[in-house]
């Protein structure tokens, strides 16, 4: 059997919408076919307006409600079809988490480093006056939890050297044109400092025997 090659058609490691190995879509109606074709984009529109902000932030260039044709050409122009694009929810979205971190002077993008088996990157982040804010960007319509914003704190203060106790903590979850806020228990983030502490050794000790 002479196989053809699509080497050049499928890139390694890619699935399809109609997939084999995904097939729940055999039992899709037409208007399912849409909704699944529009959440395929999920990630990339997700990974464009982390992007965006990070950008907007570092410029320090504020966005009003009136900014939306912005938000579209920049999406647009990371080949994001207009039809998976809600501009009404985005600016809404999109226009506190940006203004905010420039109001509070917040980094963008930061990593936090512990090791190499524990690290992570903030969306936006600062510390001033022994406040810890961190702000994450969340564009997708899954609830999600605090967890990820309180790890970043317990690295910041491994990394820094900081305690939590000495300092006060703000996290702020920005989804859906809501804006929740968690003050942590510094007993919290102490509590996840000593768990990347003992991981972080076991993961060492583990690869030093397999050396």
């Amino acid at each position: 059997m002479l196989w053809k090659d699509h080497s050049r058609d499928v890139v390694n490691g890619s699935h399809a919408l109609l997939s084999a190995s995904k097939y729940s879509w055999l039992s899709d109606t037409k208007e399912d076919l849409i909704e699944r074709y529009k959440r395929s984009f999920a990630t990339a529109l997700g990974t464009s307006l982390h992007e965006f902000s990070s950008k907007m932030i570092k410029n320090k260039i504020r966005l009003s409600k009136t900014d939306k044709h912005t938000i579209l050409l920049y999406l647009l122009d990371h080949q994001i079809p207009r039809f998976v694009i809600n501009l009404n929810d985005l600016i809404d979205i999109l226009s506190p988490f940006i203004n905010d971190a420039i109001g509070f002077q917040m980094e963008s993008e930061q990593v936090l480093y512990y090791s190499e088996y524990c690290y992570g990157t903030a969306d936006a982040i600062s510390f001033n006056n022994d406040i810890l804010r961190i702000h994450d960007l969340k564009t997708g319509t899954t609830n999600v939890s605090f967890n990820q914003l309180k790890i970043y704190a317990a690295l910041f203060c491994l990394e820094y050297k900081v305690k939590p106790n000495d300092i006060q903590i703000e996290l702020r979850i920005y989804q859906r044109g809501e804006v929740t806020v968690l003050k942590p228990e510094p007993n919290d983030i102490s509590e996840i400092m000593d768990k990347i502490i003992k991981f972080d050794k076991y993961i060492k000790y583990f690869r030093q025997g397999e050396e």
